[in-house]
């Protein structure tokens, strides 16, 4: 049976996209057709698009299982009850192949009668494999409903995650970027994220680029990663890190745990060796104009490169919920704005200074590549093939990319 038989369509982080491509691979031998919609419940917004697109979905495939899963689907399963042809399979679920066989039953149609009618969506092609290393986490940050949703964490074994990366390679893949809820706090059989990289770049000669997806500045093995990178160039020099605010008291109040010092010494760690990019939610209760400011000043001096801000959501049964001095959502989305353009101001000064240099990429799609420091470049010229790791000379700029040429 192939896979695409099995559409599918993802929301939210790069973990729910890899982890619909296990449950495609798991169904695909032994469903003729389905539809898989991976959800996101971290805000309001990102519940309702997909309430939004699953409606959709089910008036364009009235002949199609369309199997539901995901955070917002373990949160909020009446979502989705009364849609036509959608069974929701909770977190806990996700990947036992039982429940999507029992779930059938209730379909009306036959296998052999069922079919797709009309599916928009395609997965993204990507350069770079995504192997999970954990999923869940322990801390318990005020605003996060996650944790509630993907439970404690837990660390996959290491000959697990050395096969996913030997397979990597076999399939034509280059660089690997390690993703799971809180990859931080991988701890199995004594080794902890560090010791993950080195082991995999020593048994795994092969990989030309590992790269980490995110990472709790509060873990201190943030600093063993820097020393990482500054000694092997296999190690993306970029790292992004959940750190919410700049603020110490917003900090204090999100259950976070770090605060401004930690950022400060991440960054002169770093040494002008790495790149940072920075998750900011804007309108915390409790924020005022100067503790915004705070987390302001911070950014210009420690300069991330880009920062991926959104307003504040109160999410159900989350401390943050109930928290007194709730800001206003306008309020919250004009820092949004703020912020970023002061992110965008940062990013374009450390780009100007990069033109003219020589830089590996990674070829995308389109002669569309990607730096060391996960900036896009359009690479003018003659078609180069996915996955092709090569070295350019950056030329220009075009937005929040650059243009260069194969040397």
């Amino acid at each position: 049976m192939q896979e695409e038989n099995i559409k599918t369509l993802s929301f939210g982080c790069r973990l729910n996209t890899l982890e619909t491509e296990k449950i495609q691979k798991m169904l695909s031998p032994v469903l003729k057709t389905a539809i898989i919609v991976n959800t996101c419940a971290v805000t309001a917004e990102a519940e309702r698009q997909t309430g939004q697109a699953v409606r959709k979905i089910a008036r364009e495939n009235p002949n199609a299982p369309i199997f539901i899963t995901g955070c917002a689907a373990t949160r909020n399963p009446e979502l989705f009850l009364n849609i036509r042809n959608v069974s929701v399979i909770d977190n806990i679920n996700k990947m036992n192949l039982d429940a999507y066989i029992n779930a059938l039953k209730n379909f009306p149609l036959s296998q052999q009668s069922s079919k797709i009618s009309k599916f928009s969506h395609t997965a993204p092609r990507l350069s770079k494999q995504f192997i999970q290393i954990q999923n869940g986490c322990n801390h318990k940050c005020a605003y996060c409903i996650t944790r509630l949703l993907r439970g404690s964490a837990f660390s996959f074994e290491y000959e697990n995650i050395l096969m996913d990366a030997r397979n990597a390679i076999k399939n034509g893949f280059k660089e690997i970027v390690l993703t799971g809820v809180d990859i931080a706090s991988y701890a199995k059989n004594g080794l902890l994220i560090s010791d993950l990289c080195q082991n995999l770049l020593h048994d795994v000669p092969e990989i030309k680029r590992l790269r980490l997806s995110s990472m709790d500045p509060a873990s201190p093995e943030i600093f063993k990663i820097i020393n990482m990178i500054q000694e092997d160039k296999r190690m993306m020099p970029h790292l992004h890190l959940s750190m919410q605010s700049g603020s110490n008291a917003i900090l204090h109040a999100m259950h976070r745990r770090h605060n401004a010092d930690t950022v400060y010494k991440i960054f002169n760690a770093a040494k002008n060796q790495v790149t940072f990019s920075w998750d900011i939610i804007c309108g915390f209760p409790g924020e005022t104009d100067d503790l915004f400011k705070e987390t302001l000043n911070v950014v210009k001096e420690t300069k991330p490169i880009k920062i991926h801000a959104f307003p504040f959501s109160p999410r159900p049964n989350t401390e943050a919920a109930n928290l007194p001095n709730q800001i206003k959502h306008e309020i919250s989305k004009q820092r949004v704005r703020t912020i970023s353009e002061l992110s965008e101001e940062i990013r374009k000064q450390f780009m100007t200074e990069q033109i003219s240099k020589e830089v590996q990429v990674l070829v995308e799609e389109n002669n569309i590549a990607r730096t060391p420091n996960d900036i896009a470049v359009k690479i003018l010229g003659s078609p180069i093939p996915a996955k092709t790791i090569c070295d350019v000379k950056l030329t220009g700029m075009n937005g929040d990319s650059f243009t260069g040429i194969l040397l």
